[in-house]
């Protein structure tokens, strides 16, 4: 039998003898694990959960004519599109705004994609229902609709200021956003070009891109480099509110696993402390047999070790359940595995278990024989 093998067979024997002071322990550091394995796991996949969060409170990029220019080119708002990071690119709503007359009344319209809007603007809540390409259906604010007396299935009379043109268009749709757009009237961006002779040409861009302010922020300046003729702007509100909660989540994340952390150090602390009591005679004796400092400090470190690696292991298992049931929960969406979380995670639990150990290994090296065997 091999030194190894036989103080392993020790170091076993040590903790089955006092099975509930080590199962104490042992659910102290898998606990902690679990929260940490968890917490960090959530630490990491919480910027993409709540990036798809707040896209669906609409665009945070948008595309502008650059100087002095009225319109933008499509040509040249889909190249400053293309030059952005693809899969994190949700949706591209184009914009062409002008005054039009809807029942010989004054409204300003809206070319736009509705397939696109309903990617970009998941928010609006329609009543009716979304016009069918190419059917020249539009969608009306709650504000015109209330004025002009519309409702979805009735028909409008649209006519573009300065021409004698006139088109009776379907109401497909009426739209409450609680916001500006309830005072437009919003039609097929290909029939407003056509109207207002801009074939290809929109005013603006509304770009939704999951990523936080500073990725944003980077990418601004690279469109911007390698696009002329576009300026990008983020909607502020919508980025720096983004930043806003993530930075508190993620403090929170911190401060409660640093407080887990501190908790099952304690409780280890605890019972090592408790099992060194526990066992001053046998030290003592140990020590006056020869034995030296140095294979006491390995056998209680050892157990310490032992019960940081058993917890650690059914910690980062059940902390990747404990994110996952956390995720679907409140985001209604799954995580992936990340392994070197859970790499992480055990050896952190393996750390604090051997750091609890220091404060016990003190006492029971600092142990007299001579006083402990006399029974003092």
């Amino acid at each position: 039998m091999t030194k190894y093998s036989l103080y392993g067979k020790m170091v076993l024997y040590a903790l089955l003898r006092r099975r509930s002071r080590m199962i104490v322990a042992l659910l102290a550091v898998a606990i902690g694990a679990t929260v940490l394995s968890g917490l960090v796991t959530l630490y990491y996949d919480v910027p993409r959960q709540m990036g798809r969060e707040f896209r669906s409170y609409g665009a945070n990029l948008l595309l502008l004519p650059a100087g002095d220019k009225q319109v933008l080119q499509e040509q040249t708002m889909q190249q400053a599109v293309d030059s952005l990071p693809q899969g994190k690119v949700i949706g591209l709503a184009p914009y062409l705004y002008d005054r039009v007359k809807v029942n010989a009344q004054p409204v300003m319209a809206a070319g736009t994609d509705f397939a696109a809007v309903q990617k970009v603007s998941p928010y609006w809540q329609l009543a009716g229902q979304w016009p069918a390409p190419g059917s020249g259906g539009v969608v009306v604010g709650a504000e015109v609709a209330e004025r002009l007396r519309l409702e979805p299935g009735q028909t409008v009379t649209v006519a573009v200021p300065g021409s004698d043109e006139e088109k009776k268009l379907p109401v497909a749709g009426i739209v409450h956003t609680g916001g500006n757009e309830e005072d437009f009237i919003f039609m097929e961006l290909p029939l407003l070009q056509q109207w207002l002779s801009k074939p290809g040409q929109v005013s603006v861009a509304q770009v939704s891109v999951q990523a936080g302010e500073t990725e944003l922020t980077a990418w601004l300046q690279q469109v911007t480099d390698a696009v002329p003729g576009v300026t990008p702007r983020l909607v502020k509100q919508l980025t720096q509110s983004e930043g806003l909660v993530l930075g508190k989540l993620q403090a929170l994340v911190y401060l409660v696993t640093l407080i887990v952390l501190l908790l099952t150090l304690i409780c280890v602390a605890t019972t090592m402390m408790a099992v060194v009591t526990e066992r001053r005679k046998e030290i003592g004796l140990k020590k006056a047999l020869g034995a030296e400092n140095r294979s006491i400090v390995l056998e209680f470190l050892g157990e310490g070790l032992a019960l940081g690696g058993l917890g650690g292991l059914l910690g980062t298992g059940c902390g990747f359940f404990f994110a996952q049931a956390v995720s679907i929960q409140v985001f209604a969406r799954s995580i992936s595995f990340q392994p070197l979380v859970a790499l992480a995670a055990f050896i952190v639990a393996v750390a604090v278990a051997g750091l609890a150990c220091l404060i016990p290994v003190r006492i029971a090296t600092h142990v007299e024989p001579a006083i402990v065997l006399r029974g003092e």
